[in-house]
């Protein structure tokens, strides 16, 4: 707070520190007003895309059109860019200092992980390279590593055999297992899977479409969208 002590006596003074004041305060407005045209300026981009890949989506609708795809992507890529810049916050990185970053321990690996063991023995076994004998476990290094094993698709095969009576006409069967959606493809799994990856990852369905290519499920972005 402010008091009366630092303000000069002088009242010419007191006008330059007045002025100056308003200067920084008017190119503070000057700031704020051009930092809200450029958020605007986005915004209006967005929504122009929108409807853009939307007119595109309804020209392209029941026809195959190589080339109406490529923009629509193009678009969504742009699209998603533009998104991304308009939520994106600065980092602050905080300055740790050297001696700081020695006295870090690292932390261990959570013990709720599987863990996959790997012993790795010489090559001559548990057989003495200099004499033949046979050699004593004297103890043991042990390290973990993190590892990722990427997620993987299978298919679930439904089989309902008929059963017929052999005394009467009677046939039964099991009823069909409900789905997500009604005569989709996509399992409770994968369909939960596409909509994190989707709206929480921000990842559309035609990027999500190439990754599933790379492991060898073709799925058409139509049918993802149904």
């Amino acid at each position: 707070m402010t008091t009366a002590n630092a303000y000069p006596d002088d009242i010419e003074a007191l006008k330059a520190m007045l002025l100056e004041r308003d200067a920084r305060i008017g190119h503070l407005e000057d700031l704020v007003e051009s930092h809200e045209a450029v958020v605007a300026t986005g915004k209006a981009e967005i929504e122009h895309l929108k409807l853009l890949i939307a007119k595109l989506r309804r020209m392209a609708f029941g026809r195959s059109s190589e080339k109406l795809d490529r923009q629509i992507e193009q678009l969504e890529l742009k699209l998603e860019d533009l998104e991304a810049d308009e939520g994106a916050a600065p980092i602050e990185i905080p300055k740790t200092s050297h001696a700081a970053v020695e006295q870090i321990q690292r932390k261990p690996l959570p013990e709720h992980l599987p863990r996959e063991i790997l012993t790795h023995l010489p090559e001559s076994g548990d057989t003495c390279t200099t004499c033949g004998g046979a050699m004593k476990l004297l103890g043991e290094d042990v390290s973990e590593q993190l590892e990722y094993v990427p997620a993987s698709f299978r298919v679930i095969r439904h089989v309902r055999p008929k059963l017929a009576c052999s005394c009467c006409d009677r046939i039964a069967q099991a009823p069909a297992p409900s789905r997500p959606v009604e005569r989709g493809l996509a399992g409770p799994g994968l369909l939960a899977h596409m909509l994190v990856a989707k709206f929480a990852d921000h990842l559309p369905l035609y990027r999500q479409a190439v990754i599933y290519a790379r492991e060898g499920v073709e799925l058409d972005r139509s049918l993802l969208a149904k």
